[in-house]
This record gives C-alpha cells, structure tokens and sequence, in this order.
C-alpha cells in the first residue's frame, strides 16, 4: 500500500491515503489546465494539497490549510538540477537561517517527480520538502505556470501567518542577491 505522511510542523507526522485531493481548473482547448493570474500581495492563498518529498525519501502530504499560523515560501522552479535552480536551492539550504529564520515553511515547488525530487534532496542534504506538482496543479493556481510546458515559472510566494499573500516576486532571480533580500525582508515582515 503506498503510504504518505501529513506534515504537521509541530513535529507530528500522521498517515494518510496516497490519494490526495488536487483541486484543478478547467482543462483549455490544448487539454492544459488554463492558468490563473499570479495571486497578489493581500489576496489569500489559493489553498492546495500536494505530494511532496525529503531527503530521507518520505512522501509527504502537504495542506497549506494546515500550515496556517506559520510563515510559508512557495518557491516554483523550472527544473530539478538545472543552473539556476540549483543555485537557487542551495542558496535557500547555505543560508537557510539568515535567509528564513525559524518557524518559516519552505516549500520548493517543481513539475519534476518525487523521485527526482528525493534523489537531489538526498544529494545535496536539503534540509526542506519539496513538491512535486507533476500535474502543474499548484503551480495553475498560482500564474506559474511556464509557456514552455511543463516547466514552471521562477516565482517566489510569501504566504502569512494568517494565509494571504505577503509577498510575490514573479521574476525571481535566482543569481541576483536583490531577490533573496527582498525575500528575507518580505519574511520579516510577515512574521
């Protein structure tokens, strides 16, 4: 039976069916899910349910309902183990403390599957999940989804304590240090 974790950040992990719930939009004439625009700073957080997975190789449900009350960072990625994703999520892991602080939820977000995702987790001792948005699920719901399908859009979400839209970068660099110290400022201020 496969078997995947809730997360709970409050150091509790329950068991919960593979099944998880993805809410979907509308299908264009292409067959691909049509895509929203980018949630903006106020707007509360689309909600999602995703599969993520660790360096340890745990496949892990992730409800951003249940993470309210904590600072989330919904980074979408074009692809695993490219240039500028790599530098983008090493950065996140070598300076993970300056970057978020404690009690932030980083959230890696890629088309790339959860194999991919454990393997290079693994790799590089991330010490974050990372979703696996396979079906670009999340990634409809929050504009970032990339024209050139499947990748996705190098974008950045603050989601605060209270589930709306502290910050959105839908350009992030990923080599340009302005875009971490905006994020870290957006942190901040979000907590």
């Amino acid at each position: 039976m496969n078997r995947v974790f809730r997360v709970s950040f409050a150091g509790v992990l329950t068991v919960a069916s593979a099944a998880a719930a993805h809410a979907q939009a509308a299908p264009t004439q292409s067959g691909q899910p049509a895509a929203a625009a980018f949630p903006a700073s106020g707007d509360m957080a689309p909600d999602f349910t995703a599969t993520a997975t660790d360096s340890t190789g745990k496949t892990i449900a992730v409800s951003l309902k249940a993470l309210r009350g904590k600072v989330v960072v919904l980074a979408f990625y074009p692809a695993d183990r490219s240039q500028g994703c790599t530098a983008e999520l090493n950065k996140f892991r070598d300076e993970y403390a300056s970057l978020f602080g404690d009690g932030v939820v980083v959230l890696p977000t890629s088309v790339d599957s959860l194999q991919s995702h454990s393997s290079w987790a693994k790799d590089a001792h991330f010490p974050f999940a990372m979703i696996a948005d396979t079906k670009s699920d999340v990634a409809t719901k929050y504009g970032s989804q990339g024209a050139a399908r499947p990748y996705f859009k190098r974008t950045v979400f603050v989601i605060g304590k209270d589930g709306k839209i502290a910050y959105e970068d839908t350009r992030f660099n990923a080599l340009a240090q302005d875009g971490y110290d905006k994020l870290t400022a957006a942190i901040k201020a979000a907590k």
